[in-house]
């Protein structure tokens, strides 16, 4: 049955190989020299913004019309998967200029979209503004708010844990407009780093993704013109669902990238590494681990492309699988940087070697884009509903 075509449905394109190949290629040469450095400096990764811009990978899922490459939902993970088997951080500038970006794809007018998103296919940044201190994974109960004037619109509050703030250009925030409505009371816009009002406050000091700026917003008095809002007024929260939809996949490649770094160091090592007069690599319980590793890991890069496509392709009801995708690889991820650092002994202990690096930067995935908790809660509700 071999060359069978009904059974290419599993096999990427070519593009998309050629494409893993040049990423590969660009992540490994500009990218990972600087890798441990940017995590010991907590500096953001200049050099990878440099390289992926120059290339076209800092944002390839805008649509070429706006003078992006367009590329499918499926590409953009294998980019950022790439990126981020080298650096989780640098990872994040594909990651988040997608999700800062998405809302306004699915939900923005032409206009708005003609003046955004050629920015972020230029090289400018985005970031996503949905989470505050009391409103993480309850995000309906947020305070900023969005008042409507003549001029436009006036935002008051803050945002917390945004990726990448302060090095953004644009912003997607979401903001109450109506409190009398709940979900369905909260609208999205775009605001741009120049807006009167608007700051970007302290950094978090963190356990991983370092290179990767974690900030909080300010709104006071911030106004923006009208046409700055996403789709109609109270669609904001609807507009954010959807986002997550097509973004959680994104997460979930990043994780497969970091959980794919350090199972390639691993493998590396265990070989050189001698114990007892011979590799380590002969021991039966550590081939058992490096065989689950690798099994892990294919299992949830099969997943991840799943979702991407399935989202691709405008399927309804993404809610399960996009939180399936995103849940069960960085679950992996953790696990996998985990027994890295098991299998490299003392050695994986120090920053001498990358992959106590990989470990930490593993852990956001299960926290960011929604807790692991509250993707269980969206796929047992989707299965149950």
């Amino acid at each position: 049955m071999s060359g069978n075509p009904d059974f290419d449905v599993f096999a990427l394109p070519e593009e998309h190989d050629a494409l893993r190949e040049a990423i590969r290629a660009l992540s490994e040469k500009e990218i990972e020299p600087y890798a441990a450095e940017v995590d010991e400096k907590s500096r953001f990764p200049q050099e990878a913004l440099d390289a992926l811009n120059a290339s076209g990978f800092n944002a390839i899922h805008v649509p070429e019309e706006f003078g992006g490459q367009g590329a499918d939902s499926v590409a953009a993970c294998i980019v950022i998967e790439e990126v981020a088997r080298v650096d989780a951080s640098a990872s994040l500038i594909p990651a988040v200029n997608k999700l800062g970006t998405m809302g306004l794809i699915l939900a923005g007018d032409a206009d708005l979209k003609k003046k955004v998103l050629p920015e972020i296919a230029d090289g400018a940044l985005a970031s996503y503004g949905l989470s505050e201190r009391e409103a993480g994974s309850d995000a309906a109960s947020m305070r900023t708010r969005a008042k409507k004037t003549s001029e436009g619109w006036v935002l008051n509050g803050g945002k917390a844990w945004i990726t990448n703030g302060g090095k953004s250009t644009w912003y997607t925030v979401m903001a109450v407009t109506d409190p009398e409505k709940g979900a369905n009371g909260i609208s999205a816009f775009m605001v741009h780093k120049d807006d009167p009002g608007f700051s970007v406050g302290n950094l978090e000091r963190k356990l991983g993704i370092k290179g990767s700026p974690t900030a909080e917003l300010h709104f006071e008095n911030c106004e923006i013109p009208g046409d700055r809002i996403i789709g109609e007024e109270g669609t904001g929260f609807k507009t954010a669902l959807q986002t997550l939809d097509h973004t959680r996949p994104t997460i979930g490649a990043q994780a497969v990238g970091i959980a794919q770094g350090a199972l390639d160091k691993t493998i590396a090592y265990v070989k050189d590494r001698k114990q007892f007069g011979k590799s380590i690599s002969q021991f039966q319980g550590v081939e058992f681990m490096i065989a689950d590793m690798a099994m892990q890991i294919e299992a949830a890069r099969l997943m991840v492309y799943s979702s991407a496509a399935r989202a691709e392709r405008g399927e309804g009801n993404l809610g399960f699988i996009s939180s399936a995708s995103k849940c069960f690889a960085s679950d992996v991820a953790m696990k996998v940087t985990t027994d890295a650092v098991q299998l490299f002994g003392g050695a994986g202990y120090t920053r001498d070697f990358p992959v106590e690096r990989m470990m930490r930067d593993a852990k956001i995935t299960q926290i960011y884009e929604g807790t692991n908790q509250i993707q269980r809660v969206v796929m047992s509700r989707a299965l149950l509903r």
